[in-house]
């Protein structure tokens, strides 16, 4: 029981960004009306130093 609360504790930790700067996620979203009607997307950024992943949906 002990170690699995430790590592618990230990995920924690490592989650709130203790072992360094948390990354701030920015959110982007766009609607765009063209001959075939109306369109969306919608998408998140994560950005840590030169490393960027992007998650998005098209509508």
């Amino acid at each position: 029981m002990k170690r699995i609360l430790a590592v618990m504790s230990l995920l924690a930790l490592a989650a709130c960004g203790a072992d360094g700067e948390p990354i701030q996620p920015s959110m982007n979203a766009n609607v765009g009306l063209g001959s075939n009607g109306v369109s969306g997307s919608t998408g998140v950024d994560f950005v840590s130093g030169r490393a960027t992943m992007g998650v998005g949906v098209g509508l």
